[in-house]
């Protein structure tokens, strides 16, 4: 019913590329979109988020220059396109959107903190970057 599912991730080399995708389905994409990812043994961290009505865009200081967040609002998809892969982007990767209208910046620096009732999750992907 109500979910995202994620798609690409895996394997790259230090200073590759990889692409995310992330298609909701079951409900309207009216707010705010975006990538979170988690290293073993720490919490939940947003890197970039996109709102759907306007297409502002926030980054986490460590993926600006190097990760572009977009989306297509036909195809209720978004996208996180992942150039000069860094080990220290290891991590699972997990798109959420929000249910609740908070400003784009708000959503993804407190969504991985709230209840899990106001953001719908995806269920994660892995990817490493290593030689």
């Amino acid at each position: 019913q109500v979910r995202l599912v994620q798609s690409g991730g895996g394997l790259a080399q230090p200073g590759g590329s990889l692409r995310l995708s992330c298609v909701a389905s079951g409900f309207t994409w009216d707010y705010s979109i975006g990538w979170f990812r988690q290293v073993t043994g720490k919490e939940r961290e947003g890197i970039s988020c996109i709102s759907s009505s306007d297409g502002t865009t926030y980054y986490e200081d460590s993926v600006k220059g190097r990760f572009t967040i977009s989306r297509d609002n036909a195809k209720n998809t978004v996208y996180l396109q992942m150039n000069d892969l860094k080990p220290e982007d290891t991590a699972v990767y997990y798109c959420a959107a929000d249910l609740t209208g908070v400003d784009v910046q708000t959503f993804c620096v407190v969504a991985p903190k709230r209840s899990d009732d106001l953001e719908v999750w995806g269920q994660g992907t892995p990817v490493t970057v290593s030689s």
